[in-house]
């Protein structure tokens, strides 16, 4: 008797693959640039996308994605924060947005409008590292309090991160995180990676981080 292995992983991400690159070219005609930002929970991506999308607006014509399995906080966050238009995305239990989550979710939104779209992914380092969502770039974030050892348990997550922000940097003092390994780390795991050091409380770094961004962004 002979046993047959599916690869069922493998054929799923071959045709997420595919639909994120016919998104991406899709959202590049429409002159769209699209960036997936992916952390922890609590390591504080929507108070820093706050911050960015306020120096952001007047340049740009934004909308945001705030996927999470249940619940509408953070879209309410960003939109009563910042004024522009945040759609919430369910994932009915899954730990990540897949390119054809995003394409169903973008309907929403009249695109037509929009110069740029931040996707705030689901919570964890992990499942979202996976799927390719069809963004122009990855953005993650490693809070000071998750210590500076995550490149090297999650190395998935910073290998595909064009962008890595170390938040919460006003804690450092009271965590033992060491900067010069935490970059070390992520430089293992990605040598071109862009490394920016940030507290959103006490607006430290964002500037130098937006306008990188404001760089990618008209580089397009």
């Amino acid at each position: 008797m002979s046993i047959q292995v599916v690869k069922v992983k493998e054929d799923l991400l071959i045709e997420n693959n595919k639909k994120a690159e016919e998104l991406r070219a899709f959202l590049l005609q429409k002159g769209i640039y699209f960036i997936n930002v992916m952390a922890s929970p609590g390591s504080g991506k929507t108070t820093l996308l706050t911050n960015v999308i306020n120096r952001l607006k007047t340049q740009f014509n934004i909308g945001v994605l705030e996927a999470d399995i249940d619940g509408d906080l953070d879209a309410h966050r960003i939109s009563n924060n910042t004024g522009v238009r945040a759609i919430q995305v369910h994932t009915s239990g899954a730990c990540h947005l897949t390119a054809q989550m995003v394409e169903d979710a973008l309907k929403a939104f009249d695109l037509n409008g929009l110069d740029l779209i931040f996707l705030e992914n689901v919570g964890n380092l992990v499942c979202p590292a996976e799927f390719d969502t069809g963004s122009n770039i990855n953005m993650m974030l490693l809070s000071v309090p998750e210590g500076h050892d995550k490149p090297l348990k999650y190395p998935l997550m910073f290998q595909v991160s064009k962008v890595a922000v170390i938040t919460k940097i006003d804690t450092a003092e009271i965590f033992d995180f060491d900067f010069d390994k935490a970059e070390e780390y992520i430089h293992r795991r990605n040598p071109e990676a862009k490394v920016f050091k940030v507290s959103a409380k006490e607006d430290k770094g964002v500037e130098e981080l937006t306008q990188y961004l404001v760089s990618l962004i008209k580089s397009k």
